[in-house]
């Protein structure tokens, strides 16, 4: 019974890592050597949680192990866009949380049998489903945003441009260059 409770917690941290939302995490570039470490301190990690589910009998050793491979998904992918900043590893990092919540739900309805089992696995897919969603739903959102950014930008830099036509020579120049800078055209 105590170490079907361990694993829960394990699950519950899972969880609870998973359930943060889009665009909290934030990208702390490091070197490549930081990198390399810490995804080698990852892998120890996940091989100490895998020989931690040892003892356990039958599907309470499978969620146990689902956790561990979940943790590792999880903490690949937030090194992977810790280290990038990259919205493409942002979003993988969402699905890895995604699929490690949809893949220990669906190995706890094991346990059970029947309709119960199948509610359990409609329930565990639903879930998944609708993360898939919200992260679809984030992209677009973002997307839009930035989007919807470019467009003030280059209104804000027409007006500026009109504005530095009044001026002559290197004026002009000086403030057409600044313009540019500013709401970052291009030459």
């Amino acid at each position: 019974m105590t170490t079907t409770r361990n694993c829960l917690r394990h699950v519950g941290v899972i969880l609870a890592l998973a359930s943060l939302g889009l665009g909290s995490a934030q990208a702390a570039n490091f070197s490549k050597s930081v990198y390399d470490a810490a995804k080698e301190e990852v892998k120890a990690r996940t091989k100490a949680d895998r020989d931690a589910c040892t003892g356990r009998k039958a599907n309470a050793m499978d969620v146990c192990l689902k956790t561990a491979e979940g943790r590792e998904k999880i903490a690949l992918a937030q090194l992977d866009y810790n280290y990038s900043g990259e919205q493409k590893d942002e979003m993988k990092l969402w699905q890895a949380k995604a699929d490690a919540r949809y893949d220990i739900a669906k190995e706890k309805c094991d346990d059970l049998t029947g309709k119960e089992k199948d509610v359990c696995v409609q329930a565990a897919r639903s879930e998944h489903d609708k993360a898939k969603a919200n992260m679809k739903l984030a992209k677009q959102t973002d997307e839009a945003v930035s989007d919807a950014d470019k467009a003030h930008l280059d209104a804000d830099y027409k007006l500026a441009a009109e504005k530095c036509r009044l001026l002559t020579g290197e004026k002009q120049d000086v403030c057409m260059a600044s313009a540019k800078a500013h709401y970052q055209q291009k030459w």
